[in-house]
């Protein structure tokens, strides 16, 4: 497969984001205590090995490798995405740590997962390869499907907060636009 300048070097700094993905999941599964999001981890890690590799596999085979990235569904877990179930619990970064809890885990994963996504998406925009950009369109989803759900057990352990938006200014910035007639 021939790739642009741009498109390669995307790549290596995506194989290298994947790395430290990997690692703090390893990292992540050994340390943590819930066991619901023990699981979490463990049903996602699989997939970002299976994304680390077939990156690997398109810059040193110099093509699209035939198998597609394991693009898991959204999952669903809270029954109203704008009130959370329990109170919001206040936070304090600890400055002296020996062990993560599992707050710090589900944060520190939470953010990997948004930042990558974030990365996939402008990298797949920026390529010219139509293999490449399908497999990171691909990466995006999985990201922002894994990072609905850790994000889910944040706000139902009062780790993220969650309120709905007031109506009033849900009415007032609805009335700003009308759709269009045709």
């Amino acid at each position: 497969m021939n790739l642009a300048p741009g498109e390669l070097h995307s790549l290596s700094e995506l194989i290298l984001s994947c790395v430290n993905s990997i690692t703090n999941m390893a990292m992540f599964r050994n340390q943590v205590t819930d066991l619901e999001l023990k699981n979490i981890i463990e049903s996602q890690f699989q997939a970002h090995v299976q994304d680390y590799n077939l990156k690997v596999r398109f810059v040193k085979e110099a093509s699209a490798p035939s198998e597609k990235l394991n693009v898991p569904m959204l999952k669903r877990t809270l029954n109203d995405f704008t009130k959370a179930p329990v109170e919001t619990i206040p936070v304090t970064p600890r400055v002296n740590v020996e062990q993560l809890n599992d707050r710090e885990i589900a944060t520190g994963y939470l953010l990997t997962l948004k930042r990558a996504g974030r990365e996939y998406a402008w990298n797949a925009m920026e390529c010219s390869n139509p293999d490449l950009r399908e497999f990171l369109k691909d990466a995006f989803t999985m990201c922002c499907n894994h990072s609905y759900e850790v994000w889910q057990w944040m706000v139902s352990k009062g780790y993220y907060p969650l309120c709905s938006a007031p109506q009033e200014e849900i009415a007032k910035i609805g009335n700003i636009y009308n759709e269009v007639t045709q």
